[in-house]
């Protein structure tokens, strides 16, 4: 809640389209939202719900924009003009129709005067999950802070956007962790990297090669130049800071293993795709939401376990597009540790490079096991004390070298 001019407020959850619904339905206008006497009865089509034939002539149900689904009325297809919207009906219906019950193909008649009602609500639920995928779209790349794009991808199932789970661009520290301490100088190079580089000053050679791509080992750190440095933006040291230079879809798995994150551009061997962030929280704190999360069947803890193993980083409701990467046994990202406005070797910022070339629509995925957790074998197991004992996840990720559980 915020102060402005003294008055108090809070922002409105509520879509543009449910608040014009109800000014539409109590005959209230608004210019903020774009309801004035005059748009108050303007009508646009924002989906078809239905189809039938009626003296030999073709109607669609439609939907208004900003209309309560009570104020739907049948239109004749001569009256509508969006191409679009009937060719995603047509898709939908004819997508459901090929799936059928139980796995088997329905007859498709080329002359049908009405739908049944289970192909009509199929289609309004992909209708409506279409529309909350594009706003979800439309959301992601307002809160991002690197110029390439995020795509949302779902041609698997009826699943919306998670309902649980914020956009972040760097750490959400807990109370007490301080995410940016220790940085009070930074190099003075004209040209980096020079002889007292940040590398260097930290006892580490450069990561990077003169293409901007990784040259150092896993293992070892990153020290980028930081924002006390006298290089300017364009420093070859200053690769993980500006953020993801690949534009990505979020998409359906078609296997069962959620949502995945794929690329939409080829990505060369030893080059940086992103960050791992979310809520830093204690070690305590991590084991105890590890317990939920296993019971559940998810994992998204990553210890930070550089140089000790105080703190975790949860990216189950807080994080970036790392957070719908999943798991492969055979992994085409590699993890790495990076220092750039922090020296505390407790609280790395976690990168994630490319192990070889990624061609555009290949799946992204790393190893979870690289976060540090513990190896959950059946023999690492039998030492632990019975808070420690965890679920173990069934691995899905389909590499010939699968371990078979991700924990």
């Amino acid at each position: 809640m915020e102060s402005w001019r003294g008055a108090w407020y809070v922002p409105c959850l509520a879509s543009l389209e449910t608040l014009q619904e109800f000014c539409r339905k109590e005959n209230l206008t608004c210019k903020s939202i774009g309801i004035t006497d005059r748009s108050l009865k303007s009508y646009e089509v924002e989906y078809l719900c239905d189809y039938k034939v009626a003296e030999g002539k073709a109607y669609y149900l439609v939907k208004w924009k900003g209309w309560p689904e009570s104020s739907n009325t049948w239109e004749p297809r001569k009256h509508l003009n969006c191409p679009l919207l009937i060719q995603n009906f047509l898709r939908d219906k004819n997508e459901f129709l090929s799936r059928g019950r139980e796995g088997k193909a329905m007859e498709v008649r080329k002359h049908v005067k009405t739908l049944k009602p289970a192909i009509a609500d199929y289609i309004v639920k992909k209708a409506k999950q279409r529309i909350a995928l594009q706003r979800w779209k439309e959301e992601l790349n307002r809160k991002k802070n690197h110029k390439a794009m995020i795509l949302v991808e779902n041609t698997v199932d009826l699943e919306g956007p998670p309902l649980d789970f914020y956009y972040i661009n760097e750490y959400k520290p807990a109370p007490g962790i301080n995410v940016l301490n220790g940085i009070t100088t930074g190099c003075e190079c004209a040209d980096c990297p020079a002889e007292k580089c940040c590398p260097k000053e930290a006892g580490f050679i450069l990561a990077y090669n003169k293409r901007k791509k990784l040259k150092i080992q896993p293992g070892l750190p990153i020290y980028e130049c930081n924002s006390y440095c006298r290089c300017g933006p364009d420093c070859p040291n200053r690769i993980v800071q500006k953020g993801t230079p690949y534009s990505l879809c979020i998409f359906r798995t078609n296997n069962g293993r959620g949502w995945g994150v794929k690329t939409l551009q080829k990505i060369k061997t030893n080059s940086f795709v992103m960050e791992y962030v979310g809520e830093v929280i204690t070690s305590e704190e991590a084991e105890r939401r590890g317990q939920l999360y296993d019971n559940q069947g998810n994992t998204y803890l990553f210890d930070l376990d550089y140089d000790s193993d105080e703190f975790t980083v949860d990216a189950a409701r807080y994080g970036n597009v790392s957070h719908f990467v999943n798991h492969s046994c055979d992994p085409n990202l590699q993890v790495f540790n990076v220092f750039i406005d922090n020296l505390d070797l407790r609280l790395p910022r976690i990168a994630l490079f490319s192990t070889r070339t990624i061609k555009a629509g290949e799946e992204l995925t790393f190893d979870y096991q690289m976060k540090g957790s513990i190896d959950l074998s059946s023999d690492s197991a039998e030492g632990l004390s019975p808070s420690k004992k965890r679920i173990r996840t069934v691995c899905k990720c389909g590499a010939v070298c699968c371990r078979g559980y991700l924990n």
